[in-house]
């Protein structure tokens, strides 16, 4: 009984000699500047939206927040420089939609089938645009799935490349409208665009950011939104469920990221200033602006959709044996 009691104590004191130190941590973290190791190059959608939120989350932590492009391999060596650096907060990922697609595409990625990292928070989501050349006879989504039904491959869309979020989007497309379309892969997103501009390709799911500029000078039409309500910068292009294909939705988004060891206290408090950080109204503005919506979700729910979208590409990717080759 002695003994017992012993042990008890011992557990007990051992706890409550643990809580000030994870409280303190919290307190302390951070000594030094944190860095954003964003995995596409500057100007792209992850690199603004980093750029963004980045002077509001130092100012939460009351430490520069500096942002370092690692671009290539499919955010590859952006994961690769994160998961080498310690796992003390002080080197996190930013990252894109393709964080939920390079686990399956590449298996030995350092990603670790999306193992890797813990979720700090999902930022923001863009939704798709289905976009089509003007000179394209489709007005509409009925009348492109009417096309589109009359052969398989006889409608074609342009991507930035095999696994990309365009081609991802393409293929969901095609899934939910019941319809087969050629795709037709380039070497990055710009190449992709001109030529459906230049009418070589017709069809298009871009995000709305990207395009929005092109749409509204009249090269580029657009038919509808992959997202779950109109966009306000586009307010009267429709849905694509409104427009006739019901339960498609897609979205490219960014999100945070910390190696899996990352201390607990450590997470939560660079959660807190992720969740400042975005309560910014200059933030949720640009966000808009750029055709996007805040993640409405906290913490638990940020990680409950990354883990969905990882689990809904890896299905996607080996349904439609997908590879980058």
């Amino acid at each position: 009984m002695i003994k017992k009691r012993v042990l008890l104590t011992s557990a007990v004191c051992a706890l409550t000699a643990w809580l000030p130190i994870t409280s303190a941590l919290a307190q302390a973290w951070p000594t030094k500047p944190v860095t954003l190791v964003v995995s596409y190059p500057p100007g792209g959608g992850a690199d603004i939206m980093a750029r963004l939120i980045g002077p509001r989350l130092g100012e939460a932590l009351g430490q520069p927040v500096i942002v370092e492009n690692r671009p290539g391999g499919s955010g590859q060596l952006a994961a690769g420089a994160v998961t080498r650096a310690p796992a003390d907060g002080y080197t996190l990922l930013f990252d894109a939609s393709s964080y939920a697609v390079t686990p399956t595409l590449f298996p030995a990625s350092p990603y670790k089938g999306g193992k890797a990292f813990r979720t700090i928070a999902v930022t923001a989501l863009f939704p798709n645009v289905v976009l089509v050349n003007p000179g394209f006879s489709a007005r509409t989504v009925a009348e492109l799935v009417t096309a589109a039904r009359k052969a398989p491959d006889s409608v074609a869309f342009a991507s930035s490349g095999n696994g990309s979020a365009q081609h991802l989007a393409g293929v969901l497309f095609e899934q939910s409208a019941g319809v087969q379309m050629m795709h037709v892969p380039y070497k990055g997103g710009g190449p992709a665009l001109n030529d459906v501009m230049g009418g070589q390709v017709p069809v298009f799911f871009g995000n709305v950011a990207s395009t929005l500029g092109h749409i509204q000078s009249g090269r580029l039409r657009a038919l509808a939104v992959t997202g779950r309500e109109r966009s306000k910068a586009l307010p009267d292009v429709p849905t694509v469920a409104q427009a006739g294909v019901a339960g498609f939705e897609s979205y490219e988004w960014n999100g945070l990221f910390a190696p899996v060891g990352t201390p607990d206290a450590v997470v939560e408090r660079l959660q807190a200033a992720v969740r400042q950080a975005m309560a910014a109204p200059e933030v949720r503005e640009r966000i808009t602006a750029l055709g996007g919506e805040p993640f409405r979700g906290d913490a638990n729910e940020a990680a409950r959709f990354v883990a969905g979208e990882l689990d809904r590409m890896a299905k996607l990717v080996k349904a439609r044996a997908i590879t980058v080759e």
